[in-house]
């Protein structure tokens, strides 16, 4: 809930690179000061950090592997201990672990899953009493795999799917202090050396005949921060790809 004469703090996961990167500097430009996570990217992180504070915001980079149930109360504790507050919690970080459905064996299930579900379940446990005092608000980041199934990614499709259920599960239990919502980003930022002529396909599969961009990403986050009035929703932000093709199947052949 955004209160006048408040300053907002707000932890990010994976914010240092790609979309949390965008999503970090965004919600500065909000007004935010932010906790930023990382795991490995020390550099990025550090850049970061001297983006947010040339905005007039704080910014405290912290680094933690995820995959450690321990991480989640170190990461909340350092809001806690640095600002005396969280009012926003960003579940950014995510692998994208692309493999066969049959060479996914237990280990790669697992580790796709304590990352993508399980820390974020742990992280708005160990967050729920600050966001409960400032009646904040959590965003997960999903992607259109929770509602396709994307056969080339099958472990990370699966705990997409399991992040949205569990951010309607959330958003009923934790109510009425804290809303939980979600966003799930179409094709806003390929990974670097992604096909030209695949980039061209999901343009041309999209609705609005464009691709996004990670500022289209920022916006639906910083909607859903202060919408006080909407809970366990997930936005697509998506130019209506899952709307899927036009017009009724055809009968041709």
């Amino acid at each position: 809930m955004n209160e006048p004469g408040i300053q907002r703090v707000a932890l990010v996961t994976g914010g240092a690179v790609r979309l949390g990167r965008a999503i970090s500097v965004g919600l500065a430009e909000a007004g935010y000061d932010l906790v930023v996570h990382f795991r490995s990217s020390r550099a990025p992180a550090d850049e970061v950090v001297r983006l947010v504070e040339g905005l007039g915001r704080r910014c405290v980079p912290v680094r933690a592997d995820l995959a450690d149930p321990a991480a989640a109360p170190t990461l909340v504790e350092t809001a806690r201990s640095g600002y005396g507050r969280l009012d926003l919690l960003v579940n950014s970080a995510a692998s994208f672990d692309e493999r066969r459905l049959l060479d996914v064996d237990a280990d790669a299930w697992d580790e796709v899953m304590d990352l993508n579900v399980r820390a974020v379940h742990l992280l708005v446990r160990a967050a729920a009493p600050l966001l409960a005092a400032t009646r904040g608000a959590v965003v997960n980041l999903l992607d259109l795999s929770a509602f396709q199934p994307w056969t080339e990614y099958p472990a990370h499709a699966v705990s997409k799917a399991a992040l949205a259920h569990l951010t309607r599960v959330k958003a009923r239990a934790l109510a009425p202090e804290v809303r939980v919502n979600a966003v799930a980003p179409g094709a806003v930022l390929p990974p670097d050396g992604y096909p030209a002529e695949r980039l061209e396909t999901l343009r041309e599969r999209t609705p609005l005949q464009t691709l996004g961009s990670p500022e289209d990403v920022v916006q639906a986050v910083i909607f859903l921060a202060g919408a006080n009035f909407v809970t366990g929703q997930i936005l697509a932000v998506d130019g209506g790809r899952l709307l899927g093709p036009a017009g009724p199947p055809s009968t041709e052949g």
